[in-house]
């Protein structure tokens, strides 16, 4: 049994993340302020003797004895980060330096949760690992792109300078059960509006492209690098290299819920990626032949069942 901390355990991918290290048998201690996280996502381990939930912001120091650290702490979608773009810089960059000091000082291992947005909007098409991206430093999704480049560099510099044990993950569009309803992202967006027969809101033409995977294969590859060598240390894409365009990720969703919500198309916010797509063979290498195994319609559907029952216990309940 291992001792586990998972900042933003609470949230959408720390709380499958927390079940499953449950599940293998380990101690699960989950920190969160629930600044984007839910007690819902988490009530149902909270009679497990070994799990443990703490409320605690990762922008302050936190003590604890544990052997690894997942840092998945930090707003990702662009309506909750840019609600308080101070608040997410200080989340990325100090979250990372106060992880870190703890991973130094108790000689964990620590694995920082980056992102594809690392990447911007690509010249590169799929993206490799050793792409340094085209990121804008000052725009209005800056706060979160440029805060996760920088937990890069921190994360480098300490197993550089203070040999504390690393990994880098770069997360790709990732969904399934868990997410907030009204998170802004195009998922979420796209079936909580079929399910209530509202309007599709496409931004721009709906011809950008995403690569979407599903939770339960990202938080493999989580647990996965986790396991790796020290010598190990990423950054490494996880994600889904299957490539759909905006537009078709809302045919699809309208045919799977039956809905008669029609199409509108809306102005592309500013510094929206044209296209992302990860490439992989680098996870495949070093991760025991790692790859998503949910394909997108089987995944769509477990999480269009989540959110008609989350609309449904809102009806009871209201």
């Amino acid at each position: 049994m291992k001792r586990i901390l998972v900042t933003g355990g609470a949230g959408f991918i720390g709380s499958h993340l927390c079940q499953r290290l449950l599940n293998e048998g380990n101690e699960v201690i989950c920190l969160d302020n629930f600044f984007t996280g839910s007690k819902r996502n988490i009530v149902h381990m909270l009679n497990n003797p070994f799990f443990e939930f703490i409320r605690h912001d990762v922008t302050q120091p936190f003590f604890i004895e544990v052997d690894e650290i997942y840092n998945l702490a930090c707003p990702a979608s662009p309506i909750h980060y840019q609600y308080n773009p101070i608040k997410t810089v200080k989340t990325s960059v100090m979250g990372a330096i106060n992880m870190l000091g703890l991973a130094k000082r108790i000689k964990a291992k620590v694995l920082q949760a980056s992102t594809s947005e690392v990447y911007g909007d690509p010249h590169i098409h799929p993206q490799k690992e050793d792409y340094w991206g085209n990121v804008n430093p000052i725009g209005v999704r800056s706060c979160y792109d440029e805060g996760k480049r920088c937990s890069e560099t921190l994360f480098m510099d300490y197993h550089h300078q203070n040999k504390v044990r690393i990994k880098i993950i770069r997360i790709f569009n990732t969904y399934g059960p868990n997410m907030h309803p009204n998170d802004g992202r195009v998922v979420s967006n796209f079936i909580m509006q079929a399910l209530r027969g509202e309007d599709i809101t496409i931004y721009g033409k709906g011809n950008q492209t995403r690569s979407f995977q599903y939770v339960d294969d990202l938080v493999e590859g989580m647990i996965r690098m986790m396991n790796t060598g020290d010598d190990i240390i990423g950054p490494v894409n996880i994600g889904n290299p299957g490539e759909f365009t905006i537009k078709e990720l809302a045919e699809i969703i309208l045919k799977m819920t039956n809905s008669k919500s029609k199409i509108i198309y809306l102005p592309l916010p500013q510094d929206d990626p044209i296209q992302r797509k990860p490439d992989i063979s680098y996870a495949k290498e070093i991760l025991d032949n790692w790859e998503p195994k949910i394909n997108l319609e089987s995944g769509l559907l477990k999480t269009i069942n989540y959110f008609n029952k989350i609309i449904t216990e809102d009806i009871k309940f209201a």
